[in-house]
């Protein structure tokens, strides 16, 4: 079982920046691909960045390249989401997921655990 705790959100003006990191419990997140989906109200879940078991591999979604990044640090057990020129429509609630599966993927249903979601705000 894997634990996954995100943090790193808030209220930020278009055009910041913020990045988010995501603390999985267990010894087995090194063998885990990773991810970031995000749900703004009304909106259905979207994916935004994955990456590989051993963070080689990163994959984004159209609406975030160039200005996400998606990294992790396998010696901490810890994901992160470095986000720049932030737009308004970037608000959203941010979720962290673990595969069980080494490769990246945009598929909701490639991940087996999910975290509880930090809320990113970004104002006009």
């Amino acid at each position: 079982q894997v634990q996954l705790v995100e943090s790193g959100g808030g209220l930020v003006q278009a055009g910041g920046s913020l990045r988010l990191s995501c603390a999985a419990s267990g010894r087995t997140f090194s063998s885990y691909a990773m991810g970031w989906f995000r749900q703004a109200p009304g909106k259905e879940r979207e994916f935004i960045a994955t990456i590989n078991w051993i963070g080689v591999r990163t994959y984004y979604a159209d609406s975030v390249k160039g200005r996400f990044t998606i990294s992790r640090d396998n010696a901490k057990n810890t994901l992160y989401l470095q986000m720049n020129r932030l737009k308004p429509e970037d608000t959203a609630v941010y979720y962290c997921v673990a595969s069980k599966g080494r490769s990246a993927d945009s598929r909701a249903e490639w991940y087996d655990y999910w975290g509880q979601g930090t809320q990113v705000t970004v104002s006009s």
